[in-house]
C-alpha cells in the first residue's frame, strides 16, 4: 500500500491489490472540518484519483474515530468578512464536486457524526456504508444558510422531494437505524466496520471491468433525471463506448475460456 498526502489534512492510500484508493479525511482535532485548506486538499486528491487510469473504485474514509464529518469549519467562518466568503465559495464547491465527479464508483464509509457538508461528502458518493454510531443530517437552515456543498439536489434524489424537504427544512438529526430506513444510507454494518465493509465493497466493484465501470457511471449520471427516451440514448452512447473496447474483448473470451478476465482497461 502507497500513501500519499494532499496538504496536512487529506492523505490517499493507494492499496496495492484491487486497484481501490482510499481518499482519508485526516483532520482529527476539529472532527474533520472542512476549512479552505482542506476543500482544496479535497479537490486536488480527487483531481489526481481521476486521472489515474489504475484506480477503479475509490473510498471516502475518516481517521477520527467518533466522526466522519461534521461539514464546514464554522470557526474559520466566523473570522471571514463577506469579500472572504465570496472568495471561499468555489474553494469549498470544488471539495463537494471533485467527489461527485470522480469519474469511478465511490463508496463512503460512514461513522459517528456526518453532519452538514460531511453527510453531502457521503451523498456525493455512489454508495453509503455506515455502521451503527452514525448520526447524519443537513442541519443548514439552523445557523442561518442552507445546504451548499449539493445537498438541496441530491437528497431529494436519494429519498424523494418530500421526505428531502422535511429533513432539511427541520435540520433534524438522524441516527443510523432511521437512516438506513428512509434511505438516508445504503448498508448498516456493525459498529467499527464502517471502513473494512466499503473496502471490501469496492474490492467487489474494483474487480470488474475499468472501461465497464467508467461507463456504466456515466450512464447513470447523465441519465438520471432524464425521460426516458433521453435516457435510453445516454445508456446507448456509453455502450458504444465500450462495445468495441479491450476490455469487452477479454471479458467476453474470460468468460469462454471459464477463467478470471486480465482486464487492459482500454
Amino acid at each position: 500500500m502507497s500513501e500519499e498526502r494532499f496538504g496536512e489534512f487529506v492523505l490517499v492510500r493507494r492499496h496495492e491489490r484491487g486497484h481501490v484508493a482510499e481518499l482519508v479525511l485526516d483532520r482529527p482535532k476539529a472532527m474533520n472540518a472542512v476549512s479552505t485548506e482542506m476543500a482544496r486538499s479535497i479537490a486536488g486528491a480527487c483531481a489526481a484519483l481521476g486521472e489515474d487510469r489504475d484506480v477503479r473504485a475509490v473510498v471516502l474514509t475518516s481517521s477520527h474515530e467518533r466522526a466522519f464529518c461534521v461539514g464546514a469549519d464554522l470557526k474559520e467562518r466566523s473570522s471571514f468578512s463577506d469579500a472572504d466568503l465570496v472568495r471561499q465559495r468555489p474553494v469549498a464547491r470544488g471539495a463537494y464536486t471533485g467527489v461527485l465527479e470522480l469519474p469511478v464508483p465511490t463508496v463512503a464509509a460512514v461513522h459517528g457524526f456526518a453532519l452538514g457538508g460531511g453527510f453531502e461528502l457521503a451523498l456525493s458518493c455512489d454508495v453509503i456504508v455506515a455502521d451503527r454510531t452514525a448520526v447524519v443530517g443537513l442541519p443548514e437552515v439552523s445557523v442561518g444558510v442552507i445546504p451548499g456543498g449539493g445537498g438541496t439536489q441530491l437528497l431529494p434524489r436519494r429519498v424523494g422531494a418530500a421526505r428531502a424537504a422535511e429533513l432539511i427544512f427541520t435540520a433534524r438529526r438522524v441516527e443510523a437505524a432511521e437512516a438506513r430506513g428512509i434511505g438516508l444510507v445504503d448498508q448498516l454494518v456493525e459498529e467499527g466496520r464502517d471502513r473494512e465493509e466499503a473496502l471490501a465493497l469496492a474490492s467487489r466493484i474494483a474487480a470488474n471491468s475499468p472501461v465497464g465501470l467508467r461507463a456504466a457511471k456515466r450512464a447513470l449520471r447523465l441519465g438520471h433525471g432524464l425521460d426516458l427516451p433521453a435516457g435510453l440514448e445516454v445508456e446507448d452512447a456509453a455502450w458504444r463506448s465500450v462495445a468495441f473496447s479491450g476490455d469487452r474483448a477479454e471479458g467476453v473470451a474470460a468468460f469462454n475460456e471459464k477463467r478470471s478476465p486480465r482486464w487492459p482497461g482500454e
